[in-house]
């Protein structure tokens, strides 16, 4: 039970973006915050430094509890404070007025100690710098920093007012008030620098969903404006030729047949510009194809090594390689029982020549290309490119090469056009 739960975690844990983590991570932290200062200016120091007295010893075990109930409503309160920070909920009023109610609980009672004189000298600051904590969290999260230096000023001034009240003087209340200060730019350092972190990371992230999203719609605008392009002459004259051979067939001149075959020639021209335009369209990138091709066999169980850099190659040689390695990531996938795979691009000035070779491949027939590899092949001819592959020992290798000279000057129609 216990090793599922822990494997469910892990890969919930593994399941969040970059984001979530950071997200996650500070909120463990503001979590263990109060907690942290509790036991180390609350309760430990106070329970030590009681007086003997019963009155001393019943507020101050009193002032520890209210001090612990601080902070288990601080964690309560943090995860809304910060969802309001980060524009997800309105604001927490009726935590924010526990919280209050609770510091003046926690500042009540530590004025009794001080009427009375229950706790040892100097000891009474480091509980006066900590009932302070959970407050400052809450309001850091809350309300903008004019707003919250403000009220911790007028917070410092009451707790002097009070504490000279019950007895406190000179240096004793401005020590209070140094520490109601501190304590008050602790907290909005801690808390508002880590939230002010998260909203740009959550804006950026939001700005990159929006690029993203921008783009799509772009390209997809793009894609149907040459498709227009493409097809709306045609499809009109299509339309044109067919009514007028409609009209010659009704009137039976010989003619209606000459602007059919006018019409599935243009039908047939069409057919073949709508595919350039999707091959076009379909152009894969050979870096990218590299990456994809190790993660996908890695998370596969399969060790995958690539060798090699796809800078700078010309968009045609790029696009058929990269056909080649899907292809052949592809047939490692399905094919035999690889343990390791191993993709290595070596670019020189005369050619490209990409390898991919991998193990535990049952012995065949070189003769049983498939399909897959004879489409390889009709890709790389059109970048004047070679496919072989051997298979000897268990190990299959594809190896694909192209010409850099041709690839750079362009296709055969390029050409023609430049000329």
């Amino acid at each position: 039970m216990l090793i599922g739960r822990m494997r469910a975690w892990q890969r919930g844990w593994h399941g969040r973006t970059k984001i979530e983590k950071v997200e996650f991570q500070s909120m463990a932290v503001w979590h263990a915050m109060p907690w942290l200062f509790f036991l180390s200016w609350n309760s430990v120091p106070l329970a030590l430094s009681l007086r003997h007295e019963t009155a001393a010893q019943v507020l101050g075990w009193s002032l520890i509890a209210v001090a612990a109930a601080q902070c288990v409503h601080a964690n309560r309160t943090v995860r809304r404070s910060v969802d309001h920070y980060l524009h997800r909920a309105p604001l927490p009023r009726r935590d924010l007025a526990v919280t209050c109610a609770l510091l003046a609980m926690a500042l009540g009672l530590a004025l009794a100690l001080q009427a009375i004189d229950g706790v040892k000298d100097g000891m009474m600051g480091l509980t006066v710098l900590y009932v302070v904590i959970p407050l400052g969290q809450s309001l850091a999260f809350a309300v903008t920093i004019r707003a919250f230096l403000a009220r911790f000023v007028l917070l410092a001034a009451g707790i002097v007012g009070a504490f000279a009240a019950v007895g406190a003087r000179g240096g004793q209340l401005v020590a209070f008030g140094v520490l109601v200060g501190l304590a008050g730019l602790m907290t909005l350092l801690s808390s508002r620098c880590g939230a002010w972190t998260l909203s740009v990371m959550w804006e950026v992230d939001r700005a990159r969903e929006v690029e993203a999203r921008l783009a799509v719609a772009e390209e997809r605008l793009r894609f149907g404006r040459d498709m227009h392009d493409v097809m709306g002459r045609n499809l009109a004259v299509i339309a044109l030729k067919s009514e007028l051979a409609v009209q010659l067939a009704r009137r039976g001149r010989p003619e209606a047949v000459d602007q059919m075959v006018e019409v599935q020639r243009i039908a047939q021209e069409s057919q073949r510009e709508v595919r350039e335009l999707v091959r076009g369209y379909r152009d894969v990138e050979l870096g990218v194809e590299l990456i994809g091709a190790q993660g996908v066999l890695e998370a596969a169980g399969i060790t995958c090594r690539v060798t090699g850099s796809a800078a700078g190659l010309p968009a045609p040689v790029q696009s058929a390689l990269g056909w080649v390695v899907r292809e052949a990531a592809t047939n490692v996938l399905r094919h035999g029982d690889a343990g390791n795979c191993e993709i290595t691009l070596a670019v020189t000035r005369e050619r490209t020549t990409l390898v991919v070779e991998n193990d535990g491949v049952p012995e065949v027939s070189v003769a049983g290309t498939g399909s897959g590899l004879a489409g390889l092949r009709e890709r790389l001819a059109a970048v004047d490119g070679t496919l072989d592959f051997t298979c000897e020992g268990g190990r299959f290798r594809l190896s694909a090469e192209v010409p850099l000279s041709r690839a750079e000057a362009g296709s055969p129609r390029e050409q023609e056009v430049l000329r």
